[in-house]
C-alpha cells in the first residue's frame, strides 16, 4: 500500500513501520539525496514524509527547476522485487541495524538483507584482499576465516574473486556477511551466484543499493565503506599498492577500526599494499591468534560465548576430490598456464595448494608445470615448492 492510498477522511494516525519504511525508501531514492543528505533532512524535518513534502521547494531555492521526488511506482517496484528475492529491509532506526555501522556519519539509512539477520548480532571482522590472489593468500584467507568463525566472529567481505571468495567459503559453516556493490539480488561476479545462495542459508547478503541494480565502478568504494564500518577490525590479506582493499583499510582507519595486515614477499606486487600498511603502523598478522590478540578482551569473550562449531558435512564436502581430468585444447592449455602463473608469486608454494586452488587432478597439473618450467616462467625450490621466476632467474 502506498502512502497516497490513505484516506484523508480519517484522523491522522502515527506512522506504522511499513509507512516509515516506504517514505524512507522514497526519500533515499530521490535525486541528489545520499546518506549524509538523508540524515540531515530527517533531522531537519522530523520525518521522511515531511522531508519529501519540502524537497521540491528546497530544490527550487537552490536553483533546481522541475525537481521531483522519487515516484511511488519506483518504490512499489523495488518492494515487489524485494519480496520476490525474500529480502528484508533494515532501517537505520531498527533495533536490528548493526550498531557499529550506525555510528558512521554516512551510515546507510536502509539496507536490503537476504538471509539470516542473526549473524549481525555477533562481533564481526572483515577480511579483504586481492582478486588475483596467490595460493598463499587464498590459503591464509581460508585459515583466518575458518578460525575466526569458529571463535564466534561473523566474517565480512565483498564477494569479489580471490580473497573475498575464499573467506566466504571458509566461513560458511559459521555464517558470513557478503556486502554487495549492486542490489542484494544482483550477484557480481556472476560466477559467485552459487556461493551467494549458500551464504544466504547460513549468513547474509547485504546491500544499500536498490533491488535489481547492476553495480558500476563508482559503487564499489561505497560498498567498501560498509565493509569497513560493520566490524571492529579489518584484516587485509593481500593488496597491491593501489587497490580497493586499501580504500577499505583507509575507511576503517577513518572510522576508528583496527587495521591488521598479513605481510608478504617484497617482490610480490600483491603484497606491497599490506607491507606498506604494516610499515605505517598496521598490526602484523600471522594467524587468527594474532587477530584475536589485537581485539579488545571484552569483544573476544563475547565472540567465544557465541562460537558455533563448524558443520562436519560442509567440512567433508570441502575435502571431496577434484573433478576428473579433461582434455584441453591449445587455447585451454594457455588459459591454464595463465591461471597457474596468477596463483604463483616470489614466495614458494606447494603443488598441493595449487591443486586445491585450481581444482585440478595431478595428471593435468604436472604437464602444465613442466611446460612452464621449460619456458623459464616458474622455478622449483627445495622441497618441491614452486615460485614465479624472477627476471634474473630466466637468464
Amino acid at each position: 500500500m502506498t502512502e497516497e492510498a490513505f484516506s484523508s477522511t480519517h484522523p491522522p494516525l502515527p506512522p506504522t513501520t511499513e509507512d516509515t519504511q516506504y517514505s524512507w525508501l522514497r526519500l533515499l531514492r530521490s535525486k541528489r539525496v545520499g546518506p549524509v543528505t538523508f540524515h540531515r533532512l530527517l533531522a531537519e524535518y522530523g520525518s521522511a514524509q515531511n522531508a519529501l513534502d519540502a524537497l521540491p521547494e528546497v530544490a527550487r531555492s537552490a536553483g533546481i527547476k522541475g525537481y521531483e521526488t522519487c515516484p511511488a511506482s519506483a518504490v512499489d517496484a523495488e518492494i515487489e522485487a524485494a519480496k520476490a528475492a525474500k529480502a528484508r529491509l533494515l532501517c537505520f532506526s531498527d533495533p536490528g541495524y548493526p550498531q557499529l555501522l550506525k555510528g558512521l556519519k554516512d551510515a546507510p539509512p536502509l539496507l536490503w538483507a537476504i538471509g539470516d539477520l542473526s549473524v549481525l548480532n555477533r562481533p564481526m571482522i572483515s577480511l579483504v584482499g586481492a582478486r588475483n590472489a596467490s595460493s598463499l593468500g587464498l590459503r591464509m584467507a581460508r585459515s583466518l576465516a575458518q578460525s575466526l568463525g569458529e571463535a564466534g566472529y561473523t566474517v565480512v567481505s565483498g564477494l569479489a574473486r580471490g580473497v573475498d571468495t575464499a573467506a566466504h567459503q571458509a566461513a560458511l559453516p559459521t555464517g558470513t556477511v557478503a556486502v554487495l556493490a549492486g542490489g542484494a539480488d544482483v550477484i557480481y561476479p556472476a560466477e559467485n551466484a552459487g556461493l551467494a545462495e549458500r551464504i544466504s542459508e547460513t549468513g547474509l547478503c547485504l546491500s544499500e543499493q536498490p533491488m535489481g541494480m547492476t553495480p558500476q565502478a563508482r559503487d564499489f568504494p561505497k560498498r567498501n565503506r560498509i565493509i569497513a564500518g560493520l566490524p571492529r577490525a579489518v584484516v587485509v590479506v593481500e593488496a597491491a599498492a593501489k587497490s580497493g582493499s586499501l580504500i577499505t583499510a583507509r575507511d576503517a582507519l577513518d572510522y576508528g577500526r583496527e587495521v591488521l595486515a598479513v605481510p608478504g614477499h617484497p617482490f610480490d606486487a600483491r603484497s606491497s599494499g599490506c607491507n606498506r600498511l604494516i610499515r605505517d603502523g598496521a598490526v602484523l598478522i600471522r594467524d587468527a591468534a594474532d587477530v584475536l590478540e589485537a581485539l579488545p578482551p571484552q569483544e573476544t569473550a563475547a565472540a567465544a560465548k557465541d562460537a558455533a562449531p563448524a558443520a562436519s558435512l560442509q567440512q567433508a564436502l570441502a575435502e571431496l576430490p577434484p573433478p576428473p581430468p579433461q582434455r584441453r585444447s591449445l587455447a585451454e592449455t594457455h588459459a591454464l598456464h595463465q591461471q597457474i602463473l596468477g596463483r604463483l608469486g616470489p614466495t614458494p608454494t606447494s603443488e598441493t595448494d595449487l591443486l586445491r586452488d585450481l581444482s585440478l587432478p595431478p595428471q593435468d597439473l604436472a604437464p602444465a608445470l613442466t611446460d612452464l618450467e621449460l619456458e623459464g616462467t616458474i622455478t622449483r625450490q627445495p622441497g618441491g615448492l614452486l615460485s614465479k621466476a624472477l627476471p634474473e632467474d630466466k637468464d
